[in-house]
């Protein structure tokens, strides 16, 4: 195959980002956009070694499932990219790819249990933060590329977002404040807005250079106008070059330094760098299957590694004697003390370390918690974690994971210790995009 040649060809199946896969010459042939079943005239646009993508060229065939995107930046911004199915074929990608994984990555013979489906497709992330560019104008990176596209509102973002995001572009008009410049190191960057859909609190960030704001002020009564729902907005200081999205330097310019939200019956307080799921409620559905899955007793201890702001580490402590939470991010575990004193919550502590220092620690003062929570980023375990994990003998381990590569990657890391993979439940905490949340729960293969 060479490049700009064109073949016909129907789909069968999706890669893990959800593009289609056709197979042509015995090399399988990556399509974005192509749906399962569907034929078409696929333009050859890059062969390697070791992959081949194409592009539609002509669509023969199209699925029942297909749908119009209905966002004028779908395509270019790289977010949602499964915007162009309906919702129960999206649903049926992901729980396909989370089996995939398990089984392909993990060497987990496991089918996952019926994937939970939101309720909600749109306006459900509780985070926005839109990169700032000339004029001023804010949108997202094109995938794999410094390249802005403009989006002045994305529609799985909150109302507030979109708002407070104006609010922010007309005061840079107003007082002639620049977009962020690479050479001077000044102007703002980005834009960051958290809203908690349980309380009605809003937080806007201005991600800025060197320098204090002007006219902070005026910004704040701006905000207050159009954006009531805001109790507090802050600057946050980056002067990183290259892509760097947060620094750990905060400043308040008017009202509180975080916000409250509410989960699973409890009152949180996040502040701005603090971890926090997306999507509402759907990490409520996914806390109670985490808690489900822990099958926790009155007498039982609970370790949870990567605790953030305490979410589950307090859930999981209504249900037993004890609950350690282990999150390396200094502000979130304040955040999470001040949680577990606002929730009434006396039988959890929380300390602020990396989470294998914190577990070789506990090993060493002779603790053996029955059950270990795990809810690590993208990456997964560090290698040598689930070593330590194992080392502490837990009856059981609940992992709580936004990446099923990662995740099948230590399952089978975990197998390889002793521990199978008994149930994994998939959740869609992020509707419209390739990603999938899942549970999955491992218990000592000799019990």
């Amino acid at each position: 195959m060479e490049k700009n040649e064109i073949y016909t060809a129907r789909c069968v199946g999706y890669t893990s980002q959800g593009m289609g896969i056709v197979r042509l010459e015995g090399r399988a042939v990556f399509v974005k956009g192509l749906m399962e079943g569907e034929e078409a005239e696929i333009r050859i646009l890059k062969v390697t070694a070791s992959a081949v993508y194409g592009k539609i060229q002509r669509l023969l065939t199209a699925s029942p499932h297909r749908i119009d995107p209905g966002c004028p930046a779908y395509g270019a911004c790289g977010g949602c990219c499964v915007r162009h199915m309906d919702y129960e074929e999206e649903l049926r990608f992901k729980h396909r790819k989370v089996a995939d994984a398990l089984r392909r990555i993990g060497g987990a013979e496991l089918e996952p249990e019926p994937i939970l489906g939101a309720q909600s497709v749109e306006g459900y992330r509780n985070k926005t933060i839109y990169t700032v560019g000339p004029g001023p104008v804010t949108g997202f990176y094109r995938q794999r590329s410094h390249d802005l596209v403009a989006a002045p509102f994305c529609s799985i973002e909150s109302d507030y977002g979109r708002r407070a995001a104006e609010c922010v572009t007309q005061w840079m008009k107003s007082f002639s404040v620049p977009a962020y410049d690479e050479m001077t190191r000044r102007g703002v960057r980005r834009i960051m807005c958290r809203y908690g859909f349980g309380t009605g609190q809003g937080q806007t960030v201005i991600v800025t250079g060197r320098g204090e704001v002007e006219n902070a002020a005026a910004l704040a009564e701006l905000l207050r106008e159009r954006a009531p729902e805001t109790v507090s907005l802050m600057q946050n200081i980056n002067e990183e070059p290259g892509d760097t999205i947060l620094s750990p330097v905060y400043r308040t310019l008017w009202g509180a330094d975080h916000i409250n939200d509410s989960l699973c019956g409890l009152e949180f307080e996040l502040s701005p760098g603090a971890f926090y799921q997306v999507n509402r409620t759907q990490a409520q559905r996914l806390y109670d299957l985490a808690v489900e899955k822990a099958d926790l007793g009155p007498e039982d201890t609970v370790l949870d590694l990567f605790c953030g702001t305490g979410t589950i580490t307090l859930c999981m402590a209504r249900r037993a004697k004890r609950a350690i939470g282990v999150e390396i991010v200094e502000a979130a575990v304040e955040n999470a003390r001040e949680n577990a004193r606002r929730n009434g919550v006396e039988n959890a502590e929380f300390f602020a370390s990396d989470a294998a220092e914190t577990a070789r620690l506990l090993k060493s003062q002779g603790l053996k918690p029955r059950v270990i929570v795990v809810d690590p980023p993208r990456k997964g375990l560090l290698p040598g974690t689930a070593e330590i994990i194992a080392g502490l003998e837990p009856e059981r381990v609940v992992y709580v994971s936004c990446d099923p590569a990662t995740l099948a990657r230590d399952v089978k890391i975990f197998s390889s210790l002793g521990y199978a993979a008994r149930s994994a439940s998939p959740v869609d905490m992020f509707p419209r995009t390739e990603h999938v949340e899942t549970v999955v729960l491992m218990s000592r293969k000799d019990t």
